[in-house]
């Protein structure tokens, strides 16, 4: 969990610091604390962009996180990076490098067929 400020999310939001509904993300952004996750697998991105569900939770399918707890285009509840290269940047972004822990858990052969780990 961390609290998000203005210097972070400029970063982050830099391709739309010049629109003008940019104060609208500042504000909905640093109201409340966020939770921050790092997660790696086999087609990692896909398969989290695919959880997460389209960026207008109003037709973000039902069963994806912005179809279930979403009702906004703007206010779309949650971020999912749209590549393994953003991922990487968006990773030293909200991450320092000793937070990040590579480990092997224990469902490992359960989740995957040998042939995919």
């Amino acid at each position: 969990m961390m609290q998000l400020d203005e210097s972070i999310l400029r970063g982050h939001y830099a391709h739309l610091v010049d629109r003008p509904f940019f104060p609208w993300i500042l504000e909905s952004m640093m109201a409340t604390p966020v939770i921050v996750l790092c997660l790696k697998g086999k087609d990692a991105v896909a398969v989290v962009r695919a959880m997460t569900g389209a960026t207008n939770s109003r037709v973000a399918a039902p069963g994806t996180i912005r179809g279930d707890f979403g009702m906004s285009g703007q206010e779309n509840i949650v971020h999912a990076s749209d590549s393994a290269e953003s991922a990487e940047i968006e990773i030293r972004r909200f991450f320092r490098p000793e937070e990040i822990f590579d480990y092997e858990p224990c469902t490992l052969r359960q989740l995957y067929a040998p042939d995919e780990i």
